[in-house]
């Protein structure tokens, strides 16, 4: 009796050690599949902290991050169905032995700010973060010893099904997201946020103190400036950074600043302040954008133009490849300076394309989905692309959910109705033929006792 209790409380651990590995993991790697160029910032992020950015081609950070969220979206679905349970409880044990201590390791030293592990949707201190892998890695050691313990809730005939679908849908998750934008935006200059409103310190609270530090050159000499000592335009930008001076209250946009390159003005008060439209063009590096739909962005410009509203092209690169791009292109708009970080949030996609009224972001397009001359065909105040766009994150979540649960139920019902039907048949039958045996074989006995 004891041993059945213990054996009981043994399969009751393991399968809320399951559960709640099979949360973390499907919540991690959710949030990275639908944000994966913030995944590769952050391992770009990481490898650059340890001198490692050199070692590895530059496709790695990004492939790397597709490959990450696929298998912990996978192994978290194989844990919660209970498929595939020896290949799912090894790769959690191995993913929380290698991330408990890097964590340890980045609470100590910080190398990093946040370790990214839930994206940009849930930002935890690097104390927190090895807190948490501490408990993971105890619920991840349970599951791997007791992995026989685990309840199925697929039959092993039918768990490839849902093995096969799990890696499809992970997958063109993250290619659409990344061929367009984020399903969800989980940054402060998601569409329908007042940037104004995120820079605003709450009353009474310490503001923390930026700086940006431009580098210039000039007869092949590099110097820095700030603001208050930037000089002529014999000067050639090189390079801006936005560093902290004094820690305070950071809110959710502290570092938006936009400085026309030809001029060095601060131009931010006055964008976010006009009433009219502005088109903001994102290119964080503009040497590395995609120019294949420049055509569209011209076109774009030239409809501003007409229509009397603004466009800047907000970018982190220097000069000369400014005026490469322009050869290349032809563009004629004019450029502005913003921190590499700031233009990586506002929109992943380089390029990309915002569009601002009064300081309010009302759409946002990937460079693979930029408005074209059917969708300009008046004025924007006429147009519902003049109108904030309307987004509703329960609904997406709610349709991304259906589109993977809908399948995945009818695994599960075929499973039941068709499968394990005949699984109770032939076990049935199996029974039928050990029961006729036994039977034949006391006929047999009954015969020769008979004799």
């Amino acid at each position: 009796m004891k041993d059945k209790h213990l054996h009981i409380i043994q399969q009751i651990g393991a399968n809320v050690c399951r559960f709640l590995l099979a949360a973390a993991f499907i919540f991690s790697g959710f949030v990275k599949s639908v944000d994966p160029l913030g995944s590769q910032y952050k391992i770009q992020d990481y490898l650059s902290a340890f001198g490692m950015a050199s070692w590895f081609p530059s496709f790695f950070p990004l492939l790397g991050g597709i490959i990450l969220s696929a298998v912990e979206f996978s192994v978290g679905i194989f844990l919660f169905f209970g498929v595939r349970r020896s290949v799912a409880s090894t790769l959690a044990l191995i993913l929380m032995i290698f991330m408990t201590p890097l964590t340890l390791y980045l609470a100590l030293f910080n190398p990093v700010s946040d370790c990214g592990c839930f994206g940009d949707a849930w930002v935890l201190t690097n104390w927190e973060t090895f807190g948490k892998n501490v408990i993971l890695l105890i619920a991840a050691i349970i599951v791997f010893k007791e992995r026989k313990l685990l309840i199925r809730f697929v039959s092993q005939k039918m768990e490839w099904l849902v093995s096969l679908y799990t890696l499809f849908f992970v997958f063109t998750l993250s290619f659409y997201c990344l061929d367009r934008l984020p399903v969800l935006d989980f940054r402060p200059y998601k569409i329908g946020k007042n940037i104004p409103e995120g820079m605003t310190i709450p009353e009474g609270a310490k503001s923390s103190v930026y700086e940006s530090i431009f580098t210039l050159e000039k007869d092949g000499k590099k110097e820095e400036f700030t603001l208050e000592n930037y000089p002529d335009s014999t000067w050639k930008f090189v390079d801006t950074r936005t560093v902290l001076k004094e820690k305070g209250y950071e809110p959710p946009i502290h570092d938006f600043s936009m400085v026309e390159l030809n001029t060095g003005d601060d131009i931010t008060d006055d964008v976010l302040t006009d009433m009219g439209y502005t088109f903001l063009l994102v290119a964080h590096r503009i040497e590395e954008a995609d120019d294949s739909n420049i055509d569209l962005i011209n076109d774009v410009f030239d409809y501003s133009v007409e229509h009397g509203y603004k466009f800047y092209c907000l970018t982190s690169s220097p000069e000369e490849q400014i005026e490469l791009w322009k050869d290349k292109t032809g563009a004629e708009y004019p450029f502005c300076q913003m921190d590499d970080i700031t233009l990586k949030t506002m929109i992943r996609s380089n390029p990309g394309l915002m569009l601002i009224k009064n300081g309010t972001i009302l759409n946002k397009w990937s460079d693979e989905d930029i408005p074209d001359e059917y969708v300009l065909t008046d004025k924007l105040e006429n147009l519902p692309l003049g109108q904030v766009k309307v987004e509703s994150d329960t609904h997406t979540i709610g349709f991304v959910v259906l589109w993977f649960v809908i399948p995945l139920l009818l695994v599960l019902g075929v499973d039941i109705l068709i499968v394990r039907r005949r699984e109770r048949r032939a076990a049935k039958k199996r029974q039928n033929n050990v029961n006729e045996k036994k039977e034949k074989t006391r006929e047999d006995n009954g015969e020769k006792s008979s004799f």
